[in-house]
């Protein structure tokens, strides 16, 4: 039976080969042809080549001219000259042995040197030593870290929050855990340098649009709907987010958060907002530009900021709804794979909240002072002011540039020194020009505190107009 069966089953088979067009039994044949010949064939074929001497060889070698590992750095490169604190960089700074009034440190609420947060810092550490020695998910996780994460959730009324241990790390680690590869971003082209590493890490597709723009983000954001009716399949899985900074670090200005938001429901993206230069700043109590602007929170999808200014400690959170903030446990690369925060730091962070809910007239009081060094600062010649007038971090650019990136750069340094000389501790912003997307024109920061008194202010300002004279005119 079963040999009957066979006999039908290639009866059935020759059948078939006679019935076949032509063309296909010609494609076959050549199909065959060419499996046989790979089958046979060599993987490789040995290029024919003449065997060098000895003395060939010893000059090919000698003329050879290795790649260098690292680009050349001037000698006067600011990073390799830098200056040496003495002491806490508070109200106060040792700078190379001098003493000057701090105009550079990002302590806006003078809490750095605070005789309650130092006590709290001490205290974790003689509780729980020193650092950590392992991530979050690896015995990592302390008591102290879960307090200072409820504290911040509740003092930004959200639904949960997450510490990293590492201000720059925070936004660089959440952009990628949201937006991947395929999705859109779209972001401001003043966007500091640690988001443009967390875009990057996010191989998504990036878009620019002028700085605080809203009509350039419109646009963009309308080219993207007509691209996404021509592709619904595609415009279903692809995600959009809107990344900007509350309080911008390179230009010291506010972004517009109510047009944004409406500009997040009309076209359905969400809101990633950096507020470290913001938090503990704008606001009734402090909470950032979202308060500041009277806008909902559950408006904003994410809400980030390092807590190394106002709270004076190391490190950054997150913090928005539950759901958001619980994907970055498992996805956010500086929180999985970074030993978490010292206990020490986490206990100075929530004492420095502490502070804050007790005195939020302490914002108004650096506000005032903001102001105050804004309207002094106006009118000196060569220079310009850049930033908002409550801006704890100014920037004073070159009216007019030399045309030489290097040469402006010296001359904003000349007056830097020249301040230093009098007592007044500058410095200048810092970029690293080579991997900037867009990078700011050379500028000297300004940077404001409470604790600096109203004549320390006017003697800054009048500092700095003489150095101008002295080195621009």
């Amino acid at each position: 039976m079963a040999a009957a069966a066979e006999q039908w089953v290639l009866v059935e088979m020759v059948q078939a080969l006679y019935e076949a067009p032509a063309y296909h039994l010609i494609l076959e044949g050549i199909l065959i042809l060419w499996i046989i010949r790979l089958l046979f064939s060599k993987t490789y074929k040995l290029q024919e080549r003449s065997d060098l001497t000895v003395k060939e060889k010893e000059e090919l070698i000698e003329e050879w001219q290795p790649e260098p590992l690292v680009p050349p750095v001037p000698a006067g490169h600011p990073a390799l000259n830098y200056n040496i604190v003495s002491g806490p960089p508070s109200h106060n700074i040792v700078v190379n042995g001098k003493k000057c009034v701090n105009f550079a440190s990002f302590n806006f609420l003078g809490l750095l040197d605070n005789p309650r947060v130092k006590a709290a810092a001490l205290a974790s550490l003689r509780k729980y030593g020193v650092g950590t020695c392992g991530p979050r998910g690896f015995y990592g996780t302390f008591d102290v870290h879960l307090d200072l994460e409820d504290r911040l959730a509740k003092f930004m009324q959200t639904e949960e929050a997450i510490i990293y241990s590492y201000g720059f790390a925070t936004i660089a680690s959440a952009i990628p855990a949201y937006s991947k590869r395929g999705d859109i971003v779209f972001v401001d082209r003043a966007a500091c340098f640690a988001i443009q590493k967390g875009l990057q890490a996010s191989r998504s597709d990036i878009q620019l649009f002028k700085h605080n723009d809203m009509a350039d983000l419109e646009r963009l954001l309308k080219e993207q709907e007509i691209e996404d009716q021509k592709n619904p399949r595609k415009a279903r899985v692809t995600r959009r987010f809107i990344v900007v900074e509350g309080l911008y670090m390179n230009t010291g200005t506010i972004c517009p958060l109510p047009e944004l938001v409406k500009l997040k429901y009309k076209y359905k993206a969400r809101i990633f907002l950096e507020e470290s230069l913001s938090f503990g700043v704008l606001g009734e109590h402090g909470r950032g530009v979202t308060e500041h602007f009277g806008i909902r929170i559950d408006d904003i999808d994410l809400i980030s900021a390092n807590m190394e200014n106002s709270l004076a400690s190391i490190g950054g959170f997150c913090c928005g709804r539950s759901f958001v903030i619980d994907h970055q446990r498992l996805s956010g690369q500086g929180y999985c794979f970074s030993a978490s925060l010292p206990p020490l730091l986490a206990a100075a962070a929530i004492e420095a909240l502490n502070i804050m809910e007790e005195n939020p007239a302490i914002f108004s009081v650096l506000k005032e002072k903001c102001k105050r060094i804004h309207k002094a600062l106006q009118g000196i010649s060569g220079l310009k002011v850049v930033g908002e007038p409550f801006s704890p971090a100014l920037h004073l650019q070159l009216q007019e540039s030399t045309g030489s990136r290097e040469d402006d750069v010296k001359l904003l340094q000349e007056i830097v020194d020249h301040c230093m000389q009098r007592s007044i501790a500058l410095t200048q912003a810092r970029y690293l020009e080579k991997e900037e997307k867009c990078p700011p024109p050379p500028s000297i920061r300004v940077v404001v505190t409470v604790e600096q008194t109203d004549e320390e202010l006017e003697r800054a300002a009048r500092t700095i107009k003489e150095a101008a004279q002295a080195v621009l005119l």
